[in-house]
C-alpha cells in the first residue's frame, strides 16, 4: 500500500516584515526584527505546529532607503545557531552568499550548525543581487549575473567536498589505546580551481543528516539550471496556480536531465496567507497593512529591486518608465516581471511601485479557502510545499491555529514528526560520503541512504 503523499510547510521569520511600513501596524511589534524572545516564540509556535523549518534570510548591503527590518536585524547563522537551542525537530535554514564569502568558513559555519541542531541545518545559497553589497567587501565591482552563478557553481562543490572530509565512524576516541581517530577515514579535498584554492580538511564532521540541506531561490534560466543541480529544495514565487505548474514541471525536467531523481528536489512557493473569519474580514486586514504604504514608501520599496533606482525623478501618474536593462544585474527575475507586467497592464509608476510594495495574497479568506486553495496547488502539481510569509500581523500564529488543523484532517500534512532531523521531516536521502561511494564503486544518486 502506497503512502499518500503530504504537503511540506515552512516559515519565513522577517522580522518586522518585507513591508516598508507593517512595522507601523498597532499590532506589530516595531522592533522584531531584532528581538530574540519575539524569534523564539515563532519557532516554538512553528514546532508545536509540526513545520518542516523557519527560514531566515539575510541581505549585505543597506542604505538610507532600505526596508525597516534591512537596516538593523539578525545575521542568520547567529540566530539560528541560539534556536537550535530551544527546538528540537524543526529544520533551521538561512541564507549566506556565494560572492562574499569563502567555501571554508561557510562549510564550517553550516557544518557547526547542522551539528548543534542534531542534523537540522539547511543553506539558502544566494549570489547577491545588490551591487552596494561589493561596496562592503572591498571589490571595485560586482559580478554580473551569469558570473555569480558560475562562482556559487563552484563554491558548492568545494563545500560539499569538505562535509566529506570525515567519513562517519573516522572518530574512534579510544582512551585506552589513545587512538582518538582513523587517519584513514579523513581525507583532504586539494581543490584548485577558477575561482578557489582549498586545502581542507574540514575541521568538523558529518552530522546525522550528512548534509546540510541546500536551498536555492533563482528563477531566471540560469538560476533555474543551478538549482536542478545542486538544490535540495527550491525557494519560488507565482501569482498563478498555471505559472506554479509550469515552473514546477520545468525543474523537475531540468533535475532529471542532470541526472537527479525529481522527487528529491521539493518546490516551495512562497506565499502569505491573510486568514479571517470572514472573506470581508480578510480583505480588511490587507487594506489595514496596505494602507500604511505611502507612494513614496512604494517608490523606495520598488527601487531596492532596480540597484537601488531613484524613481522619484519620475512623474508618479505617468506611464511606467521605460528602464532598458536596469535590473538584470540584481533582481532579474523579479525585475523582468515588474516591467512585463507594467507593459502588458498600461500600468503608471505610482501603480507599479504600489503594486509591488502591497502585493495581494492570493492565499486570503477563511482557513477553509486558504486550505482549499493550498490542497489546489498541490494536488494539481504546483507545489511540493509552502513557504509562509506574514503579510500582516499574527498571520504566522493564525496560520498554524486555523489552516494546519484542516490539512491534517484531510491527510495533507502530518500530526508527528517523522524523524530529529531536516533531510528526514522532508523525506531527503543522505548523501553518502564521497570517498566512501569511491571505495563502494556506487553511483551518488541512485544509492543514498534514508535520510530518516
Amino acid at each position: 500500500m502506497s503512502v499518500r503523499r503530504q504537503l511540506k510547510l515552512g516559515a519565513m521569520l522577517h522580522g518586522v516584515g518585507s513591508s516598508t511600513s507593517a512595522w507601523r501596524h498597532p499590532d506589530a511589534s516595531a522592533d522584531a526584527s531584532v528581538n530574540f524572545e519575539l524569534y523564539k516564540k515563532w519557532v516554538t509556535k512553528a514546532e508545536a505546529g509540526k513545520l518542516d523549518l523557519v527560514f531566515i534570510a539575510d541581505g549585505l548591503y543597506i542604505n538610507e532607503k532600505s526596508i525597516p527590518h534591512f537596516l538593523n536585524r539578525f545575521e542568520p547563522l547567529t540566530i539560528l545557531s541560539a534556536l537550535a537551542g530551544v527546538s528540537q525537530h524543526i529544520g533551521l535554514v538561512g541564507t549566506l552568499s556565494t560572492s562574499y564569502s569563502e567555501p571554508f568558513t561557510v562549510a564550517r559555519q553550516f557544518g557547526s550548525l547542522d551539528t548543534i541542531s542534531g542534523g537540522r541545518a539547511g543553506w539558502n545559497i544566494v549570489t547577491s543581487p545588490l551591487e552596494g553589497s561589493a561596496l562592503n567587501y572591498g571589490k571595485k565591482e560586482h559580478p554580473d549575473h551569469d558570473l555569480r552563478y558560475r562562482i556559487a557553481t563552484e563554491f558548492i562543490e568545494v563545500a560539499r567536498g569538505l562535509w566529506d572530509s570525515w567519513e562517519d565512524d573516522a572518530f574512534v576516541r579510544d582512551k585506552a589505546s589513545g587512538v582518538f581517530f582513523d587517519p584513514a577515514k579523513l581525507h583532504t579535498l586539494n581543490h584548485q580551481g577558477e575561482f578557489f584554492s582549498v586545502k581542507g580538511p574540514l575541521n568538523i564532521a558529518r552530522s546525522r543528516q550528512g548534509h546540510p540541506v541546500i536551498f536555492q531561490a533563482g528563477s531566471s534560466e540560469v538560476g533555474k539550471n543551478y538549482a536542478a543541480k545542486h538544490a535540495d529544495a527550491i525557494f519560488t514565487g507565482h501569482e498563478t496556480l498555471e505559472d506554479a505548474v509550469s515552473f514546477y514541471r520545468d525543474v523537475k525536467k531540468r533535475a532529471a536531465t542532470f541526472g537527479r531523481n525529481p522527487d528529491n528536489v521539493l518546490v516551495f512557493p512562497g506565499i502569505s496567507p491573510i486568514i479571517g473569519s470572514t472573506e470581508e474580514e480578510a480583505e480588511r486586514k490587507y487594506q489595514e497593512t496596505a494602507s500604511l504604504v505611502s507612494a513614496e514608501d512604494a517608490l523606495r520599496y520598488l527601487g531596492r529591486y532596480f540597484e537601488h533606482h531613484d524613481f522619484s525623478q519620475y512623474e508618479l501618474d505617468a506611464p511606467f518608465p521605460e528602464l532598458g536593462d536596469l535590473g538584470r544585474n540584481s533582481f532579474q527575475s523579479t525585475t523582468d516581471r515588474i516591467k512585463q507586467n507594467a507593459k502588458e497592464k498600461g500600468l503608471t509608476l505610482r501603480e507599479a511601485a504600489l503594486q509591488t510594495a502591497t502585493p495581494r495574497s492570493g492565499f486570503i479568506g477563511t482557513p477553509e479557502q486558504v486550505a482549499d486553495k493550498l490542497q489546489q496547488w498541490f494536488e494539481q502539481g504546483g507545489a511540493d510545499g509552502f513557504m509562509i510569509g506574514s503579510a500582516v500581523p499574527n498571520a504566522l500564529e493564525q496560520f498554524i491555529d486555523q489552516v494546519v488543523p484542516i490539512l491534517q484532517q484531510r491527510g495533507l500534512f502530518r500530526t508527528e514528526y517523522e524523524s530529529d532531523t531536516l533531510r528526514g521531516n522532508l523525506g531527503l536521502p543522505i548523501p553518502k560520503n564521497r570517498y566512501v561511494e569511491q571505495k563502494d564503486g556506487v553511483p551518488s544518486e541512485d544509492h543514498q541512504t534514508s535520510g530518516v
